[in-house]
C-alpha cells in the first residue's frame, strides 16, 4: 500500500514520550518506522525536538485527529516542549512536571474520545519524585486519573505483564519487597481476581478465563514451615 494511504480506523492511538532523556524517543521512532505503512496510527505527545533527534521525520499536529493525514509520511507530534537542555542518559528533575503533563493529557484525550487509547513510553521515577509527583508510578497516576470515569466493570488498577498467551498480573505494584508480606491481604487477592477476570473477558474475549495464584513463599509455605500467608490467606 501507499505510505501515504495509511488512515485510522477511528481515533489514533497516543503515545506518550515518556522521560525524553531516556529510550522513549528511540521507542517512538522505531515504533513509527515498523507501523507507518500498516498502522495501527498513533500520535506522540511529548518534545518534538527530542524525537527529531532519532533522525525520523516529524510533523507537528494541533489535534490528535490530524495524526492519521501524515502518519504514513512522517511521525506525527503534539509538540509539548521541555524546560531543560536534553541529555541523553541524564534525566532532568527540571524536565519531569512536563513528563507529567504529557500522561496527563493522554488520558485526557482517551477519556474525551480524541484518543482510541493510551500507550506510555519509560518514565524516570526518581526525578519525578524530586520535582514533587507524588505517585509510585504510571499505574498509579492513571488509576487517579480515571476514577471518576463512567465504567461498568471491575476497576483497577491492575498491573499486566503479557507474553504470548500468558499474562502475569500482581496484587501489589510498585512496593518495596519487605513490605509485600504486610500489604498482602485476602481482599486484595480477590480484587485483583476479579479486576483480571472481567478484563480477560471484556477486553480481551476470552469466555472463560483461568486464573492461577502464585505462591508468595518457596514452595507456597511448606505448611507453614517457610511463611504462613498461603495458610492465613
Amino acid at each position: 500500500p501507499d505510505r501515504a494511504e495509511v488512515t485510522a480506523a477511528g481515533a489514533p492511538l497516543v503515545l506518550t514520550l515518556g522521560d525524553p532523556a531516556g529510550v522513549g524517543p528511540e521507542i517512538a521512532v522505531a515504533a513509527w518506522r515498523a507501523l507507518s505503512v500498516s498502522g495501527p496510527v498513533f500520535a506522540v505527545i511529548g518534545d518534538a525536538d527530542a524525537v527529531r533527534a532519532q533522525g525520523a521525520p516529524v510533523h507537528e499536529i494541533t489535534v490528535a485527529s490530524d495524526a492519521a493525514a501524515v502518519f504514513g509520511r512522517a511521525l506525527p507530534v503534539l509538540h509539548r516542549p521541555v524546560r531543560a537542555a536534553v541529555t541523553p542518559g541524564a534525566p532532568e528533575p527540571a524536565n519531569a512536571v512536563a513528563v507529567a503533563d504529557w500522561i496527563e493529557e493522554a488520558v485526557s484525550l482517551a477519556l474525551s474520545g480524541e484518543a482510541s487509547g493510551v500507550v506510555t513510553c519509560p518514565i524516570a521515577k526518581a526525578p519525578m519524585y524530586a520535582s514533587g509527583f507524588r505517585f509510585p508510578g504510571h499505574t498509579e497516576f492513571i488509576a487517579e486519573l480515571t476514577a471518576d470515569a463512567p465504567f461498568a466493570g471491575e476497576r483497577g488498577p491492575v498491573m499486566m505483564l503479557t507474553a504470548r498467551d500468558l499474562r502475569a498480573c500482581l496484587v501489589t505494584i510498585h512496593l518495596a519487597l519487605d513490605q509485600v508480606a504486610q500489604t498482602l491481604s485476602a481482599d486484595r487477592v480477590i480484587r485483583t481476581a476479579q479486576v483480571v477476570d472481567d478484563a480477560l473477558r471484556r477486553d480481551f474475549a476470552i469466555a472463560r478465563p483461568r486464573l492461577a495464584l502464585a505462591a508468595l513463599n518457596p514452595h507456597a509455605g511448606e505448611d507453614g514451615a517457610l511463611g504462613m500467608q498461603e495458610i492465613e490467606m
